[in-house]
């Protein structure tokens, strides 16, 4: 009898094991993180290693509130993402290299909740989540290991440090090298340079103004990269504070891009009227412009680099 009551008990054991397979949990977080993992439902994405970034030892990085506590996670490959993702995907990341995905789903149902998907675009990582539907829901925020607990999700020196709000990645339009204003007075000659970024990776971000908003990427070197003409209605545009943004746009912005940095905001009016907005943030090291309408509603997001 005694034999039969521990057989019992080894195979119920046996049987919890292998539901938590694939469960919604990081294994090789230490013990005493456990409880602020359970809130945060994070996924590890990669390390901070592979971004070949130079920020101490190597640390995991994670992706946060990726799914819910007690879900199962499924890996899947790109082909088996439905073709609204893909087309998301396409649309907003253009020349992405897909690491991997998840589907994630009730453990007891089976039923499909999300998808969690990881890019890399323009060599730098990217986690986003859809619905079950395969509607895009938001950028999910990414923390490197040490900084699991807290609100902030950075440390001074780590990949993230720019969360600090101090806009060190501000580059002042006097200081563009000679050879990036050169280039864009000789290639773009109605351009108006309103602002700059210099990236982690020493690549340089001009923001300039011919009508519409445009971005121009150029390398480490000063070389010319790529130019993107930003989501925004073309009118006469005036820079904002965060705090002048209508109410409906900040708190899309908190929800779409948890742990967004601001960087830049312009209010465009067309005959003295308001039209539109114009953000620009930061989301875990990828630049975003992103259009509100006059009433601060979402219109359209797009990744700069």
């Amino acid at each position: 009898m005694k034999k039969q009551t521990q057989l019992k008990s080894a195979l119920l054991v046996l049987s919890i094991a292998l539901m938590s397979l694939g469960a919604c949990k990081k294994d090789s977080l230490p013990l005493d993180n456990e409880l602020e993992f359970a809130r945060l439902e994070a996924i590890t994405i990669s390390s901070t290693s592979a971004l070949g970034s130079s920020f101490g030892s190597s640390d995991s990085l994670y992706a946060m509130e990726a799914c819910k506590k007690g879900n199962k996670k499924s890996p899947i490959e790109l082909a088996a993402l439905s073709s609204t993702i893909t087309n998301y995907l396409n649309a907003n990341y253009s020349g992405f290299t897909f690491q991997k995905a998840y589907q994630i789903s009730n453990q007891i149902t089976a039923a499909v909740d999300s998808y969690v998907v990881v890019i890399q675009f323009n060599s730098k990582p990217v986690a986003l989540k859809f619905d079950a539907t395969g509607a895009f829901v938001k950028v999910l925020e990414l923390r490197e290991g040490r900084n699991m607990k807290g609100r902030g999700g950075w440390h001074a020196g780590g990949l993230f440090d720019h969360r600090d709000g101090k806009q060190r990645d501000t580059l002042a339009i006097s200081a563009i090298p000679a050879s990036i204003k050169t280039y864009i007075s000789n290639t773009y000659v109605a351009d108006t340079i309103v602002h700059a970024f210099v990236n982690k990776d020493q690549s340089i971000i001009v923001i300039s103004k011919n009508v519409n908003y445009f971005a121009t990427a150029f390398s480490a070197t000063n070389t010319f990269l790529k130019r993107h003409q930003l989501p925004a209605f073309p009118g006469k545009g005036m820079s904002i504070a965060a705090s002048a943004l209508p109410a409906v746009s900040t708190t899309y912005l908190t929800t779409t891009f948890p742990n967004y940095v601001f960087k830049k905001a312009f209010e465009i009016k067309a005959n003295g009227v308001v039209k539109a907005y114009l953000v620009l943030i930061d989301a875990n090291l990828t630049k975003y412009a992103v259009h509100f309408d006059a009433t601060g509603a979402f219109v359209k997001a797009s990744a700069i680099r």
